[in-house]
């Protein structure tokens, strides 16, 4: 009973994914969730080229009460920090992917740190909601939803 108590507890502790479910060809799910990386690695050095190239030509955000904001150029529009504002810390994370065809869901949390100007540090976190399209054999963001929690 203590050996089968422990291999389920090596089985919880070894397995980061608890909780997370992820549905569709392991290769396939790998770049998505390195996509997700990548992107928040592109915030938090603020490279817009590349932040652009993580969406389709077509694709559509929905910030946080904002309006839906459209296409590529106001994307990064609305991604441009003002002067003197860096975001520190961008992470998501993952609770469920699921690839249907040429189209997949993910949503998860969100989480990070803005520097203002003047040094001061604000800390977000809320849910999100990523709908990827398979652009070539590439994994793009069509659709990025996203709210705060408090």
């Amino acid at each position: 009973m203590k050996s089968l108590l422990f291999g389920v507890l090596l089985i919880f502790i070894g397995n980061p994914a608890i909780g997370q479910t992820y549905i569709g060809e392991k290769a396939e799910i790998k770049q998505i969730l390195e996509n997700g990386k990548n992107f928040s690695k592109y915030v938090n050095t603020s490279d817009y080229k590349m932040i652009g190239e993580s969406y389709t030509k077509d694709a559509k955000i929905f910030p946080n009460n904002l309006k839906i904001i459209e296409g590529t150029e106001d994307i990064l529009g609305y991604w441009r920090l003002p002067k003197g504002i860096t975001i520190i810390n961008h992470k998501i994370d993952p609770i469920e992917i699921k690839i249907i065809g040429n189209e997949a869901y993910d949503y998860g949390t969100y989480q990070g740190t803005t520097k203002k100007a003047d040094g001061e540090e604000i800390t977000w976190k809320g849910k999100y909601v990523i709908v990827w399209k398979k652009v070539g054999s590439d994994w793009k963001m069509y659709l990025d939803i996203w709210n705060s929690i408090k």
